[in-house]
């Protein structure tokens, strides 16, 4: 069987590959959404948080011998404490000035990290083995699909999915949500907002950095890992609309699916066709697909 003159079993490959993708963008723009939608940050170093989410896993396993398992909570733990001195010794001062002031922030500890990294381990990347539970294929009828990504997928749902529910069907969002709309409000009813704020940040860049292991089987650790998605995580967000939650979980896959696709029917575009879908959705909707119009 055959799609526009494609085999089917391609076709259904690149779509799996796709979703698999899909699964990184959606959960690094979930972090970007949260931190945006609830503290008005544009965090740009949010490449850079999910890239020492890979390296700290990395010297885990390698230098202290420790699981892949415990790495998977102890580096985002680690990426979202660094995120929390950021927050409380830098992003704090700036929360009331123009947005430009915390990107041009994040950008510049974005080249400090990356440049860090880059002076100790080079930008060669290092291996990341797959852990052994989770070797060998799954057949799906029409490809042998790796247990690993199928893994990845699971995991980026259910995280993205216990996220979004959290900040909009509890009473804890509902704090959240409140807390960055009248914090003198809130504060009135007895809740430590500055800390609630703290807080937030430190676990919108720990799903940058839970992506990052879960990433480093699949590519090579490498200091530049972050800086050559942040690009497309960022048309992402712009497409499900800035600080949308279930904007940015819908948009991510989809968008990795449409990526996967491209490769099939029109290779070339593949690593542009982001871009045209926002190009597209900004000119018909520019607070982006699940974005309220103001």
């Amino acid at each position: 069987m055959e799609i526009f003159g494609y085999p089917l079993p391609m076709v259904m490959s690149q779509l799996a590959l796709g979703l698999v993708n899909g699964s990184f963008y959606a959960m690094l723009s979930l972090g970007l959404a949260v931190i945006f939608g609830l503290l008005n940050v544009i965090n740009f170093s949010h490449g850079a948080m999910y890239m020492m989410g890979a390296f700290v896993a990395w010297m885990g396993m390698t230098y202290l011998g420790l699981s892949y398992w415990a790495m998977l909570l102890l580096a985002p733990i680690v990426v979202g404490a660094l995120g929390i001195l950021i927050e409380k010794t830098m992003l704090r001062w700036l929360y009331k000035l123009d947005h430009l002031y915390g990107l041009l922030l994040t950008f510049g500890i974005t080249l400090l990290v990356e440049g860090v990294f880059r002076s100790f381990y080079g930008v060669s990347g290092q291996p990341f083995e797959t852990p052994e539970l989770l070797t060998g294929a799954t057949d799906l009828g029409f490809m042998m699909l790796p247990n690993y990504r199928l893994w990845v997928v699971a995991a980026s749902l259910l995280v993205c999915l216990s996220t979004w529910f959290v900040i909009e069907k509890t009473k804890l969002g509902a704090y959240l949500r409140a807390g960055t709309e009248n914090p003198k409000l809130v504060e009135a009813f007895g809740v430590n907002v500055p800390l609630m704020v703290t807080l937030t940040y430190g676990f919108g860049v720990a799903l940058a950095g839970f992506a990052g292991v879960l990433a480093a089987p699949i590519i090579q650790v490498s200091p530049l890992m972050g800086s050559n998605l942040i690009i497309v995580v960022f048309a992402v967000v712009v497409i499900g609309g800035m600080g949308s939650i279930l904007g940015s979980i819908v948009t991510g896959l989809a968008l990795g699916v449409i990526e996967g696709l491209t490769r099939v029917f029109y290779p070339e575009f593949s690593s542009t066709v982001v871009f045209l879908v926002m190009v597209i959705v900004l000119l018909l909707r520019p607070a982006g697909l699940f974005g309220k119009e103001k």
